[in-house]
């Protein structure tokens, strides 16, 4: 008897195991069965890839049933891909979704300015020559702040590949950049001094990324996570990621001579557009939202209570105005 507490202890480690594998065999059963077509569960879940383009390692998150039409989301500055992780879920039970980091953002590779050139144009050959790597011959546009140049690169230079435009404060015309935030920039793309520089760096501080989060928010407090700015802002901070930024508010002068040519490409291909657009930003103003009217009168317009990252207040309304604008305008 003396000895039954020690023979218990002893059987403890066969009893464990046991358990431990009668609880992994429906684990492992599940993960091998085949997964439809038909909007599961799994197909809503993201995944995480890389592939490399023209030697560069570009992240990009996935959802959604692969054989479902495309939607291409574009984040801005400074953020990356993470600003879609809440949308994505909300659109991969209809669509295959598909949100890239630009080479220097996120998760892609940030290559050293002498081995890369950071400038708009190629930022947006990357992002072609990715959805070309991953066979997407058509898709939907999101673009937000820097995805709209990159965007409107992609769609005037392939419009049969555009089956839509979803456009949250990216701009395409210059009432959307005629307001005091752009002076240091304008002033920067026409003498790139470093004194010009100087006076841009503290866009690139924990401050100025906050105010990013907050400023025209109702209420950034409850609606908007504090991991935000602050993962944007630890991107930021990696060595020679600030001097990328500021080469690329320089490269952003190369926008506003395009305009004119986007203009083209929408009054003359007509792309269904959505414009949600956070009314309180005061980057892109709502002064920027409505010239898209002028060159595309069925657009739809709907000017939100919010801010310049309006899917961290907004989300729910911007996933549902986007699954009845796609579910109308683009073809299964």
């Amino acid at each position: 008897m003396k000895n039954q507490p020690l023979k218990s202890m002893l059987r403890m480690p066969m009893l464990v195991g046991a358990l431990m594998t009668a609880l992994a065999m429906p684990v492992l059963e599940a993960s091998a069965a085949p997964v439809s077509n038909t909007g599961t569960a799994n197909e809503t879940s993201v995944t995480y890839h890389t592939q490399v383009v023209d030697g560069v390692k570009v992240f990009y998150r996935e959802a959604g049933p692969k054989n479902a039409p495309t939607v291409l989301l574009l984040h801005g500055f400074p953020t990356s891909s993470h600003m879609f992780r809440n949308l994505i879920p909300k659109l991969a039970d209809r669509y295959h979704v598909i949100a890239p980091d630009y080479p220097g953002y996120g998760q892609s590779e940030q290559p050293a300015m002498h081995q890369f050139t950071y400038s708009f144009d190629h930022l947006a050959a990357i992002v072609d020559k990715l959805t070309n790597q991953l066979g997407l011959n058509k898709y939907a546009l999101y673009v937000q702040d820097y995805g709209a140049p990159i965007g409107y690169r992609l769609a005037s230079a392939h419009p049969e590949r555009v089956t839509a435009i979803v456009v949250q404060n990216g701009n395409a015309y210059l009432e959307g950049i005629d307001n005091p935030f752009w002076d240091p920039v304008k002033a920067f793309w026409k003498d790139k001094s470093d004194a010009n520089a100087a006076k841009l760096r503290p866009l690139l501080e924990l401050n100025a990324t906050k105010w990013q989060y907050t400023e025209g928010f109702r209420d950034p407090a409850s609606h908007v996570s504090p991991d935000t700015w602050m993962l944007d802002q630890a991107y930021m901070d990696r060595p020679g990621n600030k001097d990328i930024q500021i080469e690329l508010f320089y490269s952003y002068g190369t926008n506003p001579p395009l305009y004119a040519a986007w203009q083209a490409y929408f009054r003359q291909h007509q792309p269904p557009m959505l414009i949600v657009w956070g009314k309180n930003d005061k980057i892109f103003p709502a002064e920027g939202a409505t010239p898209y009217l002028r060159d595309l009168p069925q657009a739809e317009l709907h000017l939100l209570d919010t801010g310049h990252f309006a899917l961290e207040e907004d989300g729910e309304e911007i996933g549902l105005l986007m699954h009845q604008f796609l579910d109308r305008k683009v073809k299964r």
